[in-house]
């Protein structure tokens, strides 16, 4: 029996830690996180991380191992989530259960990133210097025009993802989202099975809102307000603390923050369901 991968994917707040769970338990798995921003151990609240129980009740990776000072990118994951992978394989593991929402991440594991073009230095130079003067909306219209479907996936508020889209459709004359149309392309020692978790759409927007007041409950505004000095870091240009950032500067009140973070975090659901639409090997799950 060949050695496999499952991976539990969806848009935010769909279900798939329960779920992920109840694999991980048929299968004697671990679980390998494939979350972006689960990864930093300050960010708890915002982030939703698996409750104590459940990391109590299976072992999980790449959870809360990080710190958000560190330089840490996609394809550092990739790395070390495939040094893993095939250590716990080795270890006698058939099948292992992987996690997370992150579609750069769980591209990486599946495609492999040695397919995005290094940098032109002077195309980079000149995007800086435009980034400077223009501002970001600058960079996020010509994405716009040069790659429509991955500006229509795009986490647009992400500065650093923005500025490597346009780099790379400048670099090359392509399409930044058409270096990610070939799922199985990239040799791997074991077999990759995807399992989309789908939900209709009105319970998932009413999922998220329930999600972001518990998370205000939970003490999300300390949370936020505890990593004030960090805010300029790519790590915190997340949904859910952007938003807290604006309410403690003064610039809007605290229920306005919290309907922005509902509203932000479903156009993020969306942005997901749209980047995953286009991967057939997926095989969804209606819950």
């Amino acid at each position: 029996m060949g050695k496999k991968l499952v991976i539990v994917l969806g848009p935010t707040a769909s279900g798939k830690t329960d779920y992920s769970l109840e694999l991980a338990a048929k299968y004697g798995s671990p679980i390998i996180s494939c979350d972006s921003r689960q990864i930093y151990k300050e960010m708890t609240i915002g982030t939703a991380v698996p409750s104590a129980s459940q990391l109590a009740a299976v072992k999980h990776y790449f959870i809360q191992t990080r710190s958000v000072t560190e330089y840490y990118t996609a394809g550092i994951y990739e790395a070390e989530a495939l040094e893993l992978i095939e250590r716990l394989f080795a270890e006698g593991h058939e099948t292992l259960v992987m996690t997370g929402g992150s579609m750069f991440y769980i591209d990486a594991i599946c495609n492999s990133l040695d397919s995005i073009p290094t940098s032109d230095p002077a195309i980079r130079a000149a995007l800086q210097e435009r980034l400077e003067n223009e501002g970001i909306e600058s960079l996020r219209e010509e994405l716009r025009l040069r790659d429509p479907e991955g500006y229509e996936s795009m986490e647009l508020s992400n500065t650093q993802r923005v500025f490597r889209a346009v780099e790379i459709c400048l670099t090359t004359g392509k399409p930044y989202s058409s270096f990610k149309r070939d799922p199985g392309a990239t040799n791997r020692s074991f077999e990759i099975e995807k399992i989309g978790i789908s939900r209709p759409k009105e319970v998932l927007y009413e999922r998220i809102n329930d999600r972001v007041l518990k998370m205000m409950e939970m003490g999300l505004v300390d949370e936020v307000k505890s990593l004030v000095q960090y805010r300029d870091l790519t790590a915190l240009q997340t949904v859910g603390y952007k938003e807290i950032f604006d309410y403690l500067d003064g610039t809007t009140d605290l229920d306005e923050a919290v309907r922005l973070i509902q509203r932000n975090t479903r156009h993020y659901a969306k942005r997901q369901m749209t980047w995953w639409r286009r991967d057939p090997s997926i095989k969804w799950m209606e819950f």
